[in-house]
């Protein structure tokens, strides 16, 4: 039999079916027969990735009949496509059919080519991720675009898509491969994992270079500008160079003048496969794109959810001081930078007594007389709600722990919403305040109505009009494998159709934004009082004296 390299064997197999072959599918082809044991492909809608994983297929089966392969989709019938693009090129490939390398026996969902000595597990065995393939066995594992949104819509589905993934660890022989390819559908994207444990990796975005601009009437970029885009949806449009826009070169800068300002620009370098994807289909795809986070992920590959982010994270305003209490005047003021903070509210969401809720949250919030909202602290406490020595007397847990942010922070009064705890947690509150001689208000809610609703009537307008700033320990504490902090991550994954997500810190936040009545700043108090003039006329001023006689 005679060997050739994929990207020959590719090369081939487009000659018969008269394709016309990019460079950028050669630099696939290269990176596929190369890929070692883990592999990233992510390329955008629509560049035939599917296409040349089922003639790599065939390649690998041509190379080595007992090669096994186990191909998962988002779906069975996903992962069908697959199989039966696989047998075609074994069909009409000329090195195949010279060989004799064809498929022997077999359905679409397991099937084993001529060759082949394993009696038990298919040479191509096409399941969706979610399907049972315990038994099965593979020197091979591709995970072909499996996340999808409706596998990873909630925390729950989430959880089950990377525990078949985990399965596949004891599914993979000794020594084999194992491939993902597709395209991100969120923020904690499985692609941004995969290169976190050192997968090789081929990105091909649809612009290579990209710069975003809002509320723009010029614009700079150091890159050629070749297509740029105004607004997303049905809104949008691609501006013509000489009728929306001119380009000034400037060494190696390019000075951007707009007819009129625009919200939103997007500036790109020439596409990835502009024979295909014209400008005039370029734009029709954009228009057909409802959020710009669609058009991130989907074609500039960009870990975003595809639809809109309700608490975008990105809007808080980060800064790094702490508050200062002064005295002045005979007062007690506190201070944050120069800003002088006029309310401070702690709210406490415990975990106790709560069915699928494991953090015990507690949210800092300082305001000032500008209306601003400063969340100072979002702490998750740990261990039993309280302990007790021998004798009885409180000396820890979390409402020792508690205690202590209190102490730290001046706070003169905590909400704890009491929904599954009872009155237990309150009590123990106290009872450690006192210990610790604390003097501290504790307030207790009972919450009612719908939870999502009332983190975004607390949150979203906030966040919106820049008025929610975050303090750098709340998003310089990043989880485990993660790019950001718990709390960062639950506001972008927050879906207000999900009842049961991660929103306790959301929820906690969203009780000390609340907690704290709206104030009339000191912006409202430097502008003086319009008065109409008094076009009313008066008896003038008469002086009477008065004598009362007892």
């Amino acid at each position: 039999m005679i060997k050739v390299s994929f990207a020959a064997f590719y090369l081939v197999y487009a000659e018969v079916m008269n394709w016309v072959v990019p460079d950028f599918h050669l630099d696939v082809c290269d990176f596929l027969e190369d890929y070692g044991a883990l592999g990233l492909l992510m390329m955008p809608r629509g560049h035939g990735k599917s296409t040349i994983l089922d003639v790599y297929n065939a390649w690998k089966l041509y190379c080595s009949p007992d090669h096994l392969i186990l191909h998962q989709g988002a779906t069975d019938p996903d992962a069908y496509k697959v199989s039966r693009g696989t047998e075609q090129v074994l069909e009409r490939h000329p090195l195949c059919q010279i060989f004799n390398i064809k498929k022997a026996r077999g359905e679409t969902q397991k099937w084993w080519v001529s060759g082949s000595t394993d009696v038990r597990h298919g040479s191509i065995h096409a399941r969706g991720i979610l399907s049972n393939v315990t038994g099965a066995r593979a020197n091979e594992i591709q995970n072909d675009d499996v996340e999808v949104p409706s596998n990873i819509g909630t925390p729950e589905a989430r959880e089950k898509l990377l525990y078949r993934l985990s399965e596949q660890t004891h599914i993979l022989i000794p020594g084999g491969q194992k491939l993902f390819v597709g395209t991100p559908h969120t923020h904690d994207s499985l692609y941004t994992r995969i290169q976190k444990l050192g997968a090789k990796c081929l990105i091909l975005k649809m612009f290579e270079k990209e710069k975003r601009f809002e509320q723009v009437i010029e614009a700079i970029t150091d890159y050629k500008p070749v297509y740029i885009f105004s607004g997303i949806g049905t809104n949008s449009k691609l501006l013509k160079e000489g009728t929306d826009y001119c380009v000034e070169q400037k060494g190696n800068i390019y000075l951007i003048t707009f007819d009129e300002s625009h919200y939103l620009i997007d500036v790109y370098s020439e596409a990835l496969w502009p024979e295909r994807f014209t400008p005039q289909i370029m734009e029709e795809r954009r228009r057909e794109c409802r959020t710009i986070n669609e058009w991130d992920s989907q074609y500039q590959l960009h870990a975003k959810p595809v639809g809109n982010v309700r608490l975008d994270p990105d809007k808080m305003i980060p800064y790094e001081i702490e508050p200062v209490l002064k005295r002045a005047n005979g007062q007690h003021i506190m201070l944050l930078g120069e800003r002088q903070i006029v309310g401070i509210t702690m709210r406490w969401d415990p975990s106790s007594g709560k069915l699928k809720s494991d953090i015990s949250s507690v949210a800092l919030v300082l305001h000032d007389d500008f209306g601003v909202k400063y969340w100072h602290r979002s702490v998750a406490l740990t261990g039993d709600v309280v302990t007790h020595d021998a004798h009885g007397n409180i000396i820890g847990g979390q409402v020792w722990q508690l205690c202590d942010l209190i102490k730290d922070f001046y706070v003169t009064s905590i909400t704890i919403e009491t929904n599954g705890i009872g009155n237990f947690a309150p009590a123990a509150l106290k009872g450690a305040l006192k210990a610790r001689r604390i003097r501290c208000g504790v307030k207790e809610i009972h919450s009612t109505g719908a939870k999502n609703k009332r983190i975004l009537e607390a949150l979203e307008g906030p966040l919106v009009s820049g008025l929610l700033w975050v303090h750098t320990s709340v998003i310089d504490t990043p989880e485990e494998g993660e790019n950001s902090s718990r709390q960062y991550k639950n506001m972008r994954m927050f879906n207000p159709a999900v009842t049961e997500q991660p929103d306790d810190d959301l929820d906690s936040l969203a009780g000390a934004v609340t907690d704290s009545p709206e104030r009339v700043g000191k912006i409202h108090r430097q502008n003086e009082v319009n008065e109409s003039p008094n076009w009313r006329s008066d008896g003038g001023v008469v002086e009477a004296a008065l004598d009362f006689e007892h």
